[in-house]
């Protein structure tokens, strides 16, 4: 059988433990009794159903998005540009591939870079090597180059980029300085009317006002119907004329 790509499991160190203290908690839940010191309850009656519950449907419910989830949401990211074919893209924090390799098949004389510093606990199996595999079973090895990079720290000129897409990576940068230097990094490298597509379960709104801080246009969508649930920041410099 031919291999397929494999763009891994999302944050696969949160899932692992919370399907595991789901597991642990549901037998709790059944033959644990009720304890009581005095008038005091410390243990009640099946009060170990509601954590494990949450927990083991939290672990699945990131599993099914990092196994279908995605996909979707990566198509309804890319769909917000109005491509030509001729961008040329960034992906910040680009794991396996999933957003460069989906940009790529909307270029023709266009070029996707990649970059990451490739942290196993973000995404599993997260290595250059393995996402340029899944560059080359996706066909698009000729449009897309991967390179370690920080994204505070970006090596590209000015006005490098027409489109700028990330999901679910700014929110790792440990630092506030550091998420706000990103944002900064992001709008410095767009053209002139280039867009940026950001993606995050959080600080979205913190992106959002940094962006507009740097010059930038915003918007941001609702919440998604994944979990955990995401927002999609919009994010467009001005032309010349309306800025």
């Amino acid at each position: 059988m031919p291999q397929k790509p494999d763009y891994g499991i999302d944050a696969p160190g949160v899932v692992r433990n919370l399907i595991i203290v789901g597991l642990v908690c549901l037998p709790f839940g059944f033959f644990v009794p009720p304890l009581h010191f005095g008038q005091v309850t410390v243990i009640a009656n099946g009060m170990f159903f509601g954590p494990g519950y949450g927990c083991l449907t939290g672990g699945l419910l990131m599993l099914v998005y990092s196994k279908w989830g995605k996909f979707r949401h990566r198509e309804r990211m890319l769909n917000m540009v109005s491509w030509r074919g001729d961008e040329q893209v960034l992906d910040i924090g680009t794991g396996r591939g999933l957003l460069i390799i989906g940009a790529a098949k909307r270029l023709t004389t266009g070029k996707g870079t990649g970059i990451d510093i490739w942290s196993g606990k973000d995404l599993s199996g997260n290595s250059m090597e393995k996402t340029r595999a899944n560059v080359e079973m996706e066909g698009v090895a000729g449009k897309v180059e991967l390179l370690s990079e920080d994204a505070c720290k970006l090596s590209f000129p000015d006005l490098t980029f027409d489109v700028v897409v990330s999901n679910l990576c700014i929110h790792n940068i440990p630092s506030s300085e550091g998420r706000a230097q990103a944002c900064r990094e992001i709008a410095r490298v767009l053209k002139v009317g280039g867009k940026a597509i950001i993606s995050d379960f959080v600080q979205t709104g913190f992106y959002l006002t940094i962006f507009r801080q740097s010059g930038l246009k915003v918007k941001r969508s609702g919440y998604t119907l994944d979990f955990p649930p995401l927002r999609v920041i919009e994010a467009q410099k001005p032309s010349w004329s309306e800025s």
